[in-house]
């Protein structure tokens, strides 16, 4: 049993295949002008990416900032605004109606309405904590790849002329 490695050139990409029929294996990659293996090349283009993907960031740390500040300011402040409405209109609605059952079932809702808030305004604030948290995380991670890229030094004939 002998084994041919067969290695052909096609359109600027090598193929290899292994195996017995290695004329007949060039002759078939050089028909198709087979490319199915690329390796240690990347797209002339740029760096490689998923498909309908890009190579940059999507979202910047002022972006993420803004998104911080937008859930505190706005969403954190209308939530509690909208809980305390409610609060103020089912208790209305409680004493109106003392003695009846709807009183009892609306005292009920009410429990239930406010750790329904209390819930949203918690995750809300996780959300916003952790777009904040990701700036500092991706910046400290920035840093630290910079000073360790700027810590590799290659030996050169100048370094006794320091």
């Amino acid at each position: 049993m002998r084994r041919e490695i067969v290695i052909t050139n096609n359109g600027g990409w090598r193929t290899m295949s292994f195996g017995e029929d290695g004329p007949a294996q060039r002759a078939e990659a050089a028909e198709q002008g087979s490319t199915a293996m690329r390796l240690n090349q990347l797209p002339a283009d740029g760096p490689a990416s998923s498909p309908g993907g890009t190579s940059k960031l999507v979202s910047t740390p002022a972006e993420k900032n803004a998104a911080a500040g937008t859930i505190d300011n706005e969403l954190l402040t209308s939530t509690k605004k909208a809980g305390n409405h409610a609060d103020e209109a089912n208790t209305g609605a409680v004493g109106a109606l003392s003695g009846w059952a709807t009183a009892g079932a609306l005292k009920k809702l009410q429990t239930t309405w406010d750790g329904q808030v209390k819930t949203l305004l918690g995750r809300l604030s996780k959300e916003r904590d952790g777009l904040r948290g990701a700036v500092g995380t991706l910046s400290g991670t920035d840093t630290a790849r910079r000073a360790e890229i700027y810590g590799v030094k290659t030996p050169s004939a100048f370094d006794g002329y320091q």
